[in-house]
């Protein structure tokens, strides 16, 4: 704090040379730059890169860059001062110019390799070396890390330019997937999903790609036609942005001996990111050995947490790839992403995602990121029979402790949580089995239904808000009518064993529909609300991101009756089956 501001707090942060005062690169400091890059950062041509940690390159700045938004939220957790995100210093970092940053911030980014796996298989054929040596941040480069009040966080332009793992690509993010992730990520955080977060979005006046997309109304399940799009950068920050593929591109080099230094690079990066993930629940006087079970053990933990979560607001990451897992274990890649409206448990919005990737399947999908989580961690362990024997008891035990989240998170979505006798939880689980038939055969929109459901009614005319039309079944409405009714009856019945209960579990009928409401949220991000947004701000008007900041932070609230208007109602009819809001490709 200086003299000349006498009204901030000591923690305000309100220029960057504020910021650069809190800076601290422990990831270029104590790993291993490529020793073939170049000091300066001017690395942006495609290559291999075959050993280090990290390649130092620097950021291609956007062309007459231009404020579009800011996470007021995160700014206020960070100490930032609102005004800071329209400061010329700060929109030309965020921007990709680095060049002129204050010290002791540098004026080198870095950008880092991973391999590929898909669901536990890996692969090497879409590099375009046939070796997996050109995987990695194609257009991601991180360009600082700081201390704040305490916690390291890393921030990273989101179409900072090509690095050598852009496999020939631009390097660039188009503005409609910037502002797709720049709001997903503050409403998953608002959501309570852990996640990567927003920082800020800036756009170009006159820099633009061209990108293949659809057309108006197009069904097609590809892209129909190729058009021009404004450039953008959104940055993104996490406390570290190791990815599970990162682990296993340095796994897969220690056991083909593909240089000296292999095993040593995959043991720094594994202590490194402990150092980074989870310093606070791994003790740093353990032994390497023991280190890597206890990393093991709460990776599981965070790992299955979050697709239970992801499963609870009705989000389907789209492409869970291994390099899309965050080995920090919270949500990092918001490319084809989407929420549920009509429930479908093969519900994917990718249209090269498959039902691998579909939403119900995420469990499964996490199992095989975690088994290639451990494969990469074995190497480590090769010298140590009692942590592999352990490690493997961690990797076997995922199934059936992945099941017992999703069996709580179903519990907590009906209200259920207090179950606690076999007899409550066998009930419970054909209650689930024929919600999910009537959900289906309804069909019902996701989050509507557990949203009315939360207000314990007492017959279903309220749930009807969430039923979508279905002229098929208008010959059966009042037979369908009747096996909801049923439903409802019987979960009203398991429900009555947490109210009447004679223990401290006793909850009264406000308190469980206060619970299920901090459980189920009113507002998701629908891709038929995000769709008018970048429609409008690639006409310069980005009212509708800021309408849909305030409105999407606020999830689990009761909002005005014209948000509820606009907001909180079923799918259009017109909009089903319709290219870039039913459905998407990866094009960004």
């Amino acid at each position: 704090m200086t003299d000349r501001h006498p009204e901030k707090t000591a923690s305000t942060i309100s220029t960057l040379s504020d910021l650069a005062k809190l800076a601290n690169y422990s990831l270029m400091d104590t790993l291993n730059a490529d020793p073939d890059a170049r000091d300066d950062g001017a690395d942006h041509a495609p290559r291999q890169v075959f050993t280090g940690h990290y390649v130092p390159v620097s950021p291609t700045a956007i062309k007459d860059p231009e404020y579009v938004a800011h996470s007021k939220g995160f700014f206020s957790e960070l100490g930032f001062a609102d005004s800071m995100a329209k400061t010329t210093d700060f929109i030309r970092l965020f921007s990709g110019d680095i060049a002129q940053v204050p010290e002791p911030m540098r004026k080198v980014g870095w950008a880092t390799g991973y391999a590929l796996s898909i669901y536990g298989t890996e692969y090497t054929q879409q590099c375009p070396f046939q070796t997996g040596n050109g995987y990695g941040d194609g257009r991601a480069i991180s360009v600082l890390e700081a201390v704040i009040k305490g916690q390291r966080w890393e921030m990273q332009l989101k179409g900072g330019g090509r690095t050598p793992y852009c496999r020939g690509a631009d390097g660039r993010a188009v503005l409609r997937s910037s502002i797709r992730e720049f709001l997903a990520q503050e409403h998953m955080h608002a959501l309570g999903v852990p996640t990567s977060r927003s920082l800020s979005l800036v756009a170009s006046k006159t820099e633009q790609v061209q990108r293949p997309w659809y057309s108006e109304n197009s069904r097609s399940e590809n892209p129909d036609q190729l058009i021009l799009e404004a450039v953008a950068i959104s940055t993104r920050v996490a406390p570290s942005f190791i990815r599970v593929g990162q682990l296993e591109l340095f796994a897969r080099r220690s056991r083909n001996y593909a240089h000296r230094n292999a095993m040593a690079e995959l043991e720094q990066l594994v202590l490194h990111l402990i150092d980074r993930e989870y310093a606070e629940v791994i003790d740093s006087q353990l032994t390497t050995p023991e280190k890597v079970v206890s990393l093991a053990r709460e990776f599981r933990s965070r790992l299955m947490a979050l697709v239970a979560n992801w499963i609870r607001v009705g989000f389907c990451q789209g492409n869970f790839n291994s390099d899309n897992c965050a080995a920090g274990g919270f949500t990092l890649d918001y490319g084809p992403f989407g929420f549920c409206d009509m429930f479908n448990p093969n519900y994917q919005p990718w249209t090269g995602g498959g039902h691998h990737f579909s939403f119900m399947n995420q469990p499964n999908a996490a199992q095989q990121n975690f088994g290639m989580f451990c494969l990469a961690l074995k190497p480590l362990l090769a010298s140590h029979q009692n942590s592999l024997l352990a490690l493997d008891e961690i990797q076997r035990e995922f199934p059936r402790l992945m099941q017992t989240q999703m069996d709580n998170i179903w519990a907590a979505k009906l209200g259920l949580s207090t179950l606690s006798t076999p007899d409550q939880k066998a009930l419970c689980k054909v209650l689930l089995s024929d919600l999910e038939t009537l959900m289906i055969q309804t069909p019902v929109d996701y989050t509507i239904f557990y949203r009315e459901l939360s207000s314990l009614p007492n017959d279903i005319r309220s749930l009807k808000k969430s039923f979508y039309p279905n002229s098929a079944l208008d010959a059966d409405a009042e037979a369908l009518d009747q096996r909801w009714t049923e439903w409802l009856e019987n979960w009203k019945t398991l429900l009555n064993y947490g109210i009447n209960a004679n223990d401290s579990s006793h909850r009264s009928s406000d308190e469980i529909s206060r619970q299920m409401k901090l459980v189920n949220p009113k507002y998701i991000l629908r891709e038929w609300f995000v769709v008018p947004a970048y429609q409008q701000a690639a006409a310069g008007n980005y009212a509708l991101i800021r309408e849909l900041q305030d409105v999407m932070t606020q999830p689990y609230a009761e909002q005005s009756q014209d948000v509820e208007d606009k907001y909180y109602r079923l799918k259009p009819t017109e909009f089903f089956a319709v290219g870039g809001l039913s459905h998407l490709s990866c094009s960004s």
